[in-house]
């Protein structure tokens, strides 16, 4: 029953809901209907509109067209006036306003790139053409101004304004003496030729003035321009044509020269040893003022400009360093002698002292060939000096020269090799650079010690060898006693002492002293004969009339003449070696002449005073007063015929 019911209910729910489903179809049917009769009405009025919306948008777009065919005229009308602008300072030139003239440049740029970029613009070519033709007369005009401007302020600089540019005038900073000629001097005891490095090394200077410094930044515009435009090879042939002569003709007003190494050859040792100086004043000077003032000038107008400024500043100077380090290269390719030695360390020594400046100014890959040559032609140099210090010291171990020392003074060999090794001394902190880096390890103040060692060694040995020459054996102690002795002496006022020790200077005093005892007993021992009581003195009655002094002996006096003829003899030909014979040193003179004198005086007198009363006074030639007189001529070197009878 309830079931039913349930079922009853559900039934008319569902008549309910079809009821209403259909009323909802009709309404919908309705609106359907109702909405299509509204868009055929709305597509009926646009067809009737648009005819009208078409001419309104053909309007639109004609007053669109006019706007922008406006403004572009304006734009270009605007190009034109700045073309015309420009037009008037380019034909005008760049001479009377160069500032102007590069803005009018500028702004030709500025119209070229306009219309490249806006192509769009019709009669744009005609514009853009013009600019073009007017951008290209201006670059030869630029052209035209830098190579004037240029030319105008570049000139060569005479010798005395870069002498003006030391602190100090370049002469005062030349060492006393640039070479070694072997003559007997007395170098200045204090190192000269080193002070004179230091002052190089530290001396003040400034920069010559090449170009003016108002114009540099004019020729960097216009350096600039040029590149801008493509022309990089016409800028770097006008710099290069304008700064080459000028520069080269700087140098040669200096006195560099091409020389090649049979030049060289050729020269006498003076004449090349001239060259060397001015060599050496003409690389300091050229490297510290005319190469740097060049890069300064050169980095100034390319600034900024990296393709031309390095290719430009060798293209400028390479050839002109080129000239002065070729001469230097063959100076020292040329035949070695000791007293190039001098001239080499000199060139060392400007070489290193410029090289941090070499290794600057000529930087970057453009100028390695500058740094490779400066570089090679010091490592020859050190080289050299080695080799000469080697055939130095075989020259003076092998010398066999007959030069005629008569009268046992210092020999010309002795006096050469210790005034060379005064002057290699006065380079000991050049030696001491050269020498740290040989490879042996050995430290520079030993090595230098070794050398003068060696040179002193071989020295001594040679004239060991010479004075075996004599054939008087005096003599021969005489020569060694004055050569040994100016070695000795020249050492201990020199550098060379510090090198050779207080040991080996003692040790030579020593070998003069005993030379000249030496030739002092040799030369005496004949005369001191003469005067020796022996086989005068016989044994007789004291109470005899021949009793002297009271000895209980007789004199021969047949025998005592025979002594005072033989002393007579002996004395004169003592006299007639030893006055001829010389002690070129004044103490070592009178040191030996005092010696001397000290022994033959008292023996004579004292002969004299003893058997003078038993002979004839015609067989006492000389008294002791006369032959303490003669013996004041002794080592004087006079010549016989000057000698007292």
């Amino acid at each position: 029953m309830e079931y039913r019911q349930q079922w009853e209910s559900l039934a008319g729910r569902a008549v309910i809901l079809r009821d209403s489903l259909y009323k909802s179809q009709f309404v919908t049917d309705k609106m359907v209907e109702n909405l299509g009769s509204f868009d055929h009405r709305l597509s009926n009025l646009e067809s009737a509109m648009r005819p009208t919306q078409m001419r309104t948008h053909s309007i639109r777009m004609a007053h669109e067209n006019i706007d922008k065919t406006l403004k572009s005229a304006d734009v270009i009308l605007i190009q034109l006036d700045l073309s015309r602008e420009a037009e008037a300072k380019i034909l005008k030139g760049p001479h009377e306003n160069l500032e102007s003239y590069l803005d009018a440049v500028d702004q030709l740029k500025r119209i070229v790139d306009f219309f490249t970029s806006n192509q769009s613009f019709r009669s744009s070519e005609v514009v853009l053409g013009h600019a073009k033709g007017l951008l290209a007369k201006a670059s030869v005009k630029i052209e035209d101004e830098f190579r004037q401007l240029l030319s105008l302020y570049s000139n060569p600089v005479e010798p005395e304004r870069l002498f003006e540019c030391f602190s100090n005038n370049l002469h005062r900073l030349q060492p006393p003496s640039r070479s070694y000629n072997g003559s007997i001097t007395s170098p200045s005891t204090e190192d000269d030729t080193e002070n004179h490095a230091k002052n190089l090394d530290t001396e003040i200077y400034k920069l010559p003035t090449l170009i003016p410094p108002r114009m540099l930044p004019l020729l960097h515009d216009l350096a600039q321009q040029l590149v801008q435009v493509g022309r990089h090879q016409q800028c770097s042939r006008i710099y290069r044509e304008c700064r080459v002569p000028v520069l080269e003709k700087s140098l040669r007003n200096l006195g560099v020269e091409k020389l090649s190494r049979e030049d060289i050859q050729k020269m006498q040792w003076e004449d090349l040893e001239a060259k060397i100086s001015n060599w050496n004043d003409s690389m300091h000077i050229a490297v510290k003022l005319l190469f740097a003032g060049e890069r300064t000038v050169c980095d100034k107008i390319f600034e900024g400009i990296h393709s031309l400024r390095e290719h430009c500043f060798a293209q400028v100077t390479v050839n002109s360093i080129s000239i002065l380090l070729n001469c230097g290269d063959a100076i020292v390719k040329s035949k070695r002698s000791p007293e190039k030695l001098f001239v080499f360390l000199d060139m060392y020594q400007v070489l290193q002292g410029l090289k941090s400046e070499i290794e600057t100014i000529f930087q970057g890959k453009a100028c390695l060939v500058v740094q490779q040559s400066a570089s090679s032609l010091t490592e020859r140099l050190a080289q050299t000096a080695h080799e000469i210090f080697d055939d130095f010291e075989e020259a003076i171990k092998n010398d066999s020269t007959k030069i005629a020392v008569h009268d046992g003074t210092v020999h010309p060999l002795t006096s050469y090799v210790i005034n060379y090794v005064k002057f290699l001394f006065d380079y000991q902190s050049t030696l001491k650079y050269l020498l740290q880096d040989d490879g042996s390890g050995e430290k520079s103040n030993s090595q230098l010690a070794s050398i003068a060692m060696r040179i002193m060694q071989v020295l001594i040995i040679n004239l060991e060898g010479k004075s075996k020459q004599y054939k008087d054996p005096a003599l021969t102690s005489l020569f060694l006693m004055n050569n040994i002795h100016y070695i000795v002496k020249s050492v201990r006022r020199s550098v060379a002492k510090d090198f050779l020790g207080d040991d080996w200077v003692q040790r030579h005093r020593r070998i003069v002293q005993q030379n000249a005892n030496h030739c002092k007993r040799v030369a005496l021992n004949k005369v001191l004969q003469s005067l020796s009581v022996q086989g005068l003195i016989s044994s007789a009655d004291s109470t005899q009339p021949e009793a002297v002094g009271g000895f209980s002996s007789a004199v021969s006096k047949t025998a005592l003449k025979e002594r005072f003829k033989s002393f007579n003899t002996q004395f004169e030909e003592l006299c007639q070696r030893q006055s001829r014979w010389t002690v070129p040193d004044p103490e070592l003179r009178e040191s030996l002449k005092l010696s001397v004198s000290e022994i033959l005086l008292p023996a004579y007198r004292s002969f004299v005073r003893r058997f003078g009363s038993n002979t004839s006074n015609r067989y006492i030639k000389y008294t002791p007063e006369a032959v303490d007189k003669i013996l004041g001529d002794f080592f004087e070197g006079m010549p016989q015929n000057e000698q007292r009878r």
